[in-house]
């Protein structure tokens, strides 16, 4: 849409455009904190957003539960259509937001683009499909003609929402929608590198016709803002590393709230003997270097048979030698800026270390300074061991370890070491072998002859980890269920149940004895 200008920011935002965004943030007018992100293309402040206190936090769970209980009562098929306006809203004036998610976190325009190809899909899911997701549930009762059950989903009131900054918009509004449809409530914790990004979504939620006080976002830092809001919301959902989730979780635990929580990753790719090896080539770099190896999913390990190893490295490497980088406002970039300092200090250190400890780059392996201040090749990896941190820690960033097997059985053994257990990638020939792997590979999606976004782009199905990546699934139905807790309503007919007056106990049990006897023999239940 632009051409980044003198410092980066679109020229198409204003100040006025601004200030109307941070008129979103919920705070006291008389706060004077503020928050000031930097971006990524030039080093210089985004732009300054207000930030919220603990009261803050408090007055807007107190402002979105007393909305909730009007829009609870709003039919679905009412709630469905404020979504879908939001949808086409979305999809007509993508631009605008591509522009913020790239200004605010510095990802390549193609990758930016696809958060409005999940959140749109997400909208379009959930709005025709979420109230058959959350319908009554007929079962039957303690005795049945007598006892009429009825599994109810009501939902829960306030979810608090804490998304991170490499999916801005997608992992923010992703999971914020199901929570609307599902009749709740909602403040979000904006990340502070991409505030503008959420504030953006919520002023065009607005414009679809979401009330005003059923959706709040708020701004500040985690220690101030994210724990006041899990002190106060019904339901928390978080995505981001795992060490911030166990904290998260467990202040959540105390409370006796449930918790989903998306947490990191240190996935692997298996590529078999049979695999085709143009194809899981280009699939590898796909998957390991959008978002800029920026994604809790991407690909870090991959584990190749000796059969083919040499053949796929080659072209593994020549696929990503040729993937072009740099900062630009259209789609002529393969590959963007990483979204900060700290960001690329550890994908420096984790590919220095390696190289001192004996490991080889293959390509790649060094900053772009003259692309960009945080720009950072793309990184293939061999010889890397156990005792180098980029073998077992989550990167997040453009570099990638090759590891030789023999076997299959070696493949998956290497595939699950490591605490982690998120998303996982198999290339092979034969996919039913490939299945029956899978079903061995601990992670909670694995792709076969696909990188990573095959499953995660399949939203009608669960997505999220095994142990140290999560509990819990977005997408699906758990992706609204979660958000609503179940009730039973069970209604009795004619008589309650237990003995009548007249009986004795002993009669009562032994027709209950022959009741069991008679219900095995029909196989019932």
């Amino acid at each position: 849409m632009n051409t980044p200008t003198a410092d980066a920011r679109p020229s198409w935002v204003s100040q006025s455009q601004l200030e109307e965004w941070c008129g979103w943030v919920s705070r006291d007018p008389s706060g004077a904190a503020t928050n000031e992100a930097t971006a990524p293309y030039d080093g210089r402040a985004t732009a300054v957003v207000p930030a919220s206190t603990e009261t803050d936090v408090a007055d807007a769970i107190a402002s979105a539960r007393a909305a909730q209980a009007a829009w609870q009562a709003v039919p679905a098929s009412a709630r469905a259509a404020v979504v879908l306006r939001f949808h086409d809203l979305l999809v007509e004036r993508q631009d605008e937001v591509i522009d913020l998610i790239q200004w605010e976190m510095g990802k390549a325009r193609f990758s930016a683009w696809q958060e409005i190809l999940q959140v749109a899909t997400i909208a379009r899911h959930y709005a025709r499909h979420g109230s058959s997701y959350l319908k009554d549930n007929r079962v039957r009762g303690a005795m049945p003609g007598l006892t009429k059950v009825r599994e109810v989903r009501i939902p829960k009131g306030v979810i608090g929402m804490i998304s991170p900054w490499n999916y801005p918009l997608y992992l923010a509004v992703g999971d914020v929608l199901p929570a609307l449809l599902a009749g709740n409530g909602v403040v979000s914790k904006a990340d502070s590198q991409t505030p503008l990004t959420l504030l953006w979504a919520r002023a065009l939620m607005a414009e679809a016709g979401l009330p005003k006080d059923l959706w709040h976002v708020v701004v500040g830092p985690g220690r101030v803002v994210g724990n006041a809001l899990i002190d106060g919301v019904d339901h928390l959902c978080f995505t981001g590393s795992t060490a911030t989730g166990r904290t998260v979780g467990g202040r959540a635990g105390g409370r006796l709230i449930a918790a989903s929580l998306e947490l990191g990753g240190k996935n692997p790719l298996i590529v078999r003997a049979d695999a085709d090896i143009a194809k899981a080539a280009a699939g590898c770099v796909a998957a390991a270097f959008a978002n800029t190896g920026q994604m809790c999913i991407h690909i870090e390990r991959v584990i190749v048979h000796e059969d083919v190893y040499d053949a796929f490295r080659d072209a593994l490497v020549a696929a990503t030698a040729r993937l072009g980088l740099g900062q630009t406002y259209d789609y002529s970039v393969d590959v963007g800026s990483l979204a900060s300092p700290a960001q690329l200090e550890t994908v420096q250190r984790h590919v220095d270390t390696a190289v001192a400890a004996g490991a080889t780059v293959l390509t790649g392996g060094r900053a772009r300074p003259d692309l960009g201040p945080l720009v950072y090749e793309p990184t293939v990896l061999e010889g890397v061991t156990a005792a180098m941190p980029v073998c077992d820690e989550e990167t997040f960033g453009p570099v990638i370890s090759l590891y030789r097997v023999t076997s299959d059985t070696e493949a998956i053994a290497k595939a699950n070491e490591g605490s982690y257990g998120l998303s996982a990638s198999i290339w092979s020939a034969d996919t039913a072998t490939a299945q029956r792997m899978a079903n061995r590979v601990r992670a909670g999606s694995v792709n076969i002859n696909d990188g990573a976004a095959a499953a995660a782009g399949s939203i009608e199905a669960g997505m999220g980890g095994m142990g140290d990546s999560g509990l819990g699934r977005r997408h699906g139905a758990e992706g609204i269920r979660k958000y609503t807790e179940s009730q039973t309503i069970a209604t009795q007919r004619l008589m309650p149940l237990g003995p009548p007056p007249s009986m004795t106990l002993e009669r009562f049990v032994g027709i209950g004895n022959a009741q069991l006897k008679l219900l095995r023999t029909l196989r019932m239940r």
